[in-house]
């Protein structure tokens, strides 16, 4: 662990770049699986073509993605993030679906009862209501994002990948292993901080 400790204001820098990867990745793809959850969870009969899609793309192997995007982006965190975003879709929008589904019909019924327009029933009534499954999808994107992120190290995005896959190529296990504990512990961190969100958010839903 030498090499961690005597590189500690890189790794420091790397980690940043690595979140920053990882949050615009997530903003991007949350501003698109957003409206498609909204549309799956309202017409069922397109949602299982649409969720289809989206699997099928997330079963694409990350690194041949990355390739055929490189050529259109080249290097550099713009091929990176949109990879990113694209495997973030499938898991987001499928939570933001399910869980615009489980809202109650009768507080929905309520909520026209007293007046409410649609939009005001999605704000006031259904977005809260679903909130606690919907940060719970974010929380598993995020997991995932972080790991997935580590490949901006081949086309020099920068981020914690850079330490991995140097000290694979140098067959170095410290630099190896520089990138990979920080990244694990990131999505750690991540998912413990998502979890209190859902646990937050299940209380005032409950409320």
């Amino acid at each position: 662990m030498s090499y961690l400790f005597s590189h500690w204001r890189l790794i420091g820098v790397l980690t940043l770049q690595h979140l920053g990867l990882v949050s615009a990745a997530l903003a991007i793809a949350l501003a698109i699986a957003l409206p498609l959850g909204i549309f799956a969870a309202r017409v069922p009969r397109a949602s299982a073509l649409l969720l289809g899609l989206l699997g099928a793309l997330y079963a694409i192997p990350s690194l041949a993605l990355l390739a055929v995007l490189v050529r259109y982006f080249g290097l550099g965190a713009a091929p990176v993030i949109a990879v990113l975003a694209t495997y973030a879709q499938f898991i987001l929008v499928r939570n933001i679906a399910a869980a615009l589904r489980a809202v109650p019909r009768a507080q929905l019924d309520a909520a026209r009862g007293i007046g409410m327009s649609s939009r005001q029933q999605f704000w006031r009534v259904e977005l809260p209501l679903a909130s606690p499954i919907m940060i719970g999808g974010l929380r598993l994107a995020t997991v995932a994002l972080i790991a997935i992120a580590a490949l901006g190290g081949y086309v020099g995005a920068g981020g914690l990948g850079n330490e991995i896959f140097f000290g694979l190529q140098r067959r170095y296990l410290e630099q190896t292993l520089a990138g990979s504990i920080p990244a694990a512990l990131l999505a750690i961190a991540a998912d413990a901080a998502f979890r209190a969100l859902e646990r937050v958010a299940t209380r005032r839903t409950a409320g």
